[in-house]
């Protein structure tokens, strides 16, 4: 998906390292992966460090978003987080969609995990 109004960007263009508390230097923007699945899609697998807001919560946990961050969002296959992206575009936010979301994200070979004791995978 594509428009004038929602920055999307390729899985490969996203940066490998999210820091949940910290910058990763004084001078640069915390980096967060926003998750919008949901929990069982989250459950099976996600990217090491993202954040898991299921989209129908976001509007009500956006205060847990750093306003400042380079703010990237995923979801299964991009439609959710394209959604999301132009919510908090409207409300003030940076942030960015991440094309073609975690299906793309596991065929770019990007690293997975999935807590208990199965191997992480999307599809």
């Amino acid at each position: 998906m594509t428009s004038p109004e929602v920055s999307s960007v390729p899985v490969e263009a996203v940066p490998g390292e999210f820091d949940q508390t910290e910058r990763v230097a004084a001078d640069a923007p915390r980096v967060i992966l926003l998750d919008v699945r949901e929990d069982d899609e989250w459950d099976l697998g996600h990217a090491p460090g993202a954040i898991h807001i299921p989209m129908v919560d976001v509007p009500a946990r956006v205060d847990e978003l750093d306003y400042d961050a380079q703010l990237y969002v995923v979801c299964r296959q991009g439609g959710r987080s394209f959604e999301v992206v132009k919510y908090l575009t409207y409300i003030g936010y940076e942030a960015i969609n991440v094309s073609g979301g975690m299906v793309a994200w596991q065929r770019a070979g990007r690293p997975l995990v999935a807590d208990g004791d199965h191997q992480a995978k999307i599809y």
